[in-house]
């Protein structure tokens, strides 16, 4: 199951399969059809919301979505963890809703990253739900003043948060159409965008592309690793569908690593230089994961990877054995492997079966990056700014 999901992935990334192996081309007839049954189901799902034949939820605090179009890699969850720092930082006490899915690795990394603090985090499908019972539980503020939260943002004045609900972030919310949302971020692949330009299972797009216009602010993420006309054609694409839509840029910046048998342990990244590194990861874009490893001055990086949310076994164990015998044989050094967080919370004690080799992962943090004019501060104050707009409705 594995290896076919690997070939899916890799057909939704091609746009031309004439030279692409037999397996590949085989199964693109298959995916065609799902992908056109997929997009009529679609359809008639969004049909339904538009004319109130299915109702949408709505929450007595404002919500903001931050979801994409495409499979992961995106940085959703680093800029949910963003998002909810900047709010607590406005006074507001916000609620993270997850779905947890495939391990709930996410949903694990924002409760340890956010453990002790004002924000709290549902997980399960069902968000509204979630959502009705830590409102039940912790009470909500009142919408009446929410707009003073905003005002003494821009002052840059504190003020004594209280626990009670002020906000709720959906972690991956684009798609999820049940419940009605103020604001909508979209975040973008700069790596890789659009794929193939095919809906899953073809392609890599959740949805066509143009859902943009429902977007009220767009993040070209790991705008770092890639080059100026790469970045101009994703924000010509964007605003072909949205000419107003504020575009904005982030990356994720490696910060430290721990030792997966000690999760309080901290290793300064230059443990890594001139090392022989193999990375390891089941995430959505393992490519931006080896490349900050290999900026941190790793003499030899070889990689591992696996689909995305993929549940570690004994058996990929034993691969990753393997392949860091292979590289010690090679480089003539004893390899380090690194995983990436996600990994390690999805199952942090599979990992701790290869006590053979050091093992660390790798904790990095989502930061905004200043390019045409833009920067974190603009960011933050483009975001409150829209959503003290939208919160008139709740006044």
């Amino acid at each position: 199951m594995e290896k076919l999901r690997k070939v899916v992935n890799e057909i939704a990334y091609t746009r031309v399969h004439t030279t692409s192996p037999a397996l590949h081309r085989s199964l693109v007839p298959i995916l065609t059809l799902a992908s056109s049954l997929y997009s009529g189901a679609l359809q008639i799902r969004r049909s339904l919301y538009r004319f109130s034949l299915l109702q949408k939820d709505r929450l007595p605090v404002p919500v903001i979505s931050v979801g994409n179009l495409s499979w992961g890699g995106n940085g959703k969850t680093p800029m949910v963890e963003y998002i909810s720092q900047l709010l607590v930082d406005s006074g507001i006490s916000p609620l993270i809703l997850t779905r947890g899915y495939a391990g709930g690795d996410e949903a694990k990394m924002l409760e340890r990253h956010l453990r002790g603090g004002p924000v709290k985090i549902g997980v399960g499908a069902n968000r509204a739900a979630t959502a009705a019972l830590f409102l039940e539980k912790y009470g909500c503020v009142d919408p009446s003043t929410l707009r003073t939260f905003f005002d003494l943002h821009e002052r840059a004045e504190a003020r004594t948060i209280s626990q009670k609900i002020g906000s709720i972030i959906l972690d991956d919310g684009m798609q999820h159409l049940s419940l009605s949302r103020d604001l909508e971020i979209v975040m973008l692949n700069g790596l890789n965008p659009w794929g193939n330009g095919h809906l899953v299972p073809l392609g890599p797009l959740r949805e066509p592309l143009v859902a943009l216009e429902r977007a009220d602010i767009a993040v070209v993420h790991h705008v770092d690793l890639i080059t100026k006309q790469s970045l101009r054609d994703i924000e010509n694409m964007v605003q072909g569908f949205k000419k107003s839509i504020p575009i904005f840029y982030s990356k994720m910046v490696p910060n430290y690593l721990f030792e997966v048998k000690n999760a309080r342990s901290h290793v300064a990244l230059e443990a890594l230089r001139c090392a022989s590194v193999l990375c390891v990861s089941a995430i959505g874009s393992a490519d931006a994961f080896v490349k900050s490893i290999e900026m941190t001055g790793a003499h030899y990086v070889d990689r591992l990877d696996f689909s995305d949310h993929h549940l570690f076994e004994a058996q990929d164990v034993e691969t990753m054995r393997r392949r860091a015998n292979g590289l010690e044989h090679k480089s003539n050094s004893k390899p380090i492997i690194v995983v990436t967080e996600k990994d390690y919370d999805r199952d942090p004690e599979i990992l701790k079966c290869l006590d053979s080799y050091t093992v660390l992962v790798l904790c990095s943090e989502l930061q905004i990056t200043p390019i045409r004019g833009t920067d974190v501060d603009s960011f933050n104050s483009t975001l409150m700014r829209a959503l003290a707009a939208k919160f008139y409705v709740y006044s």
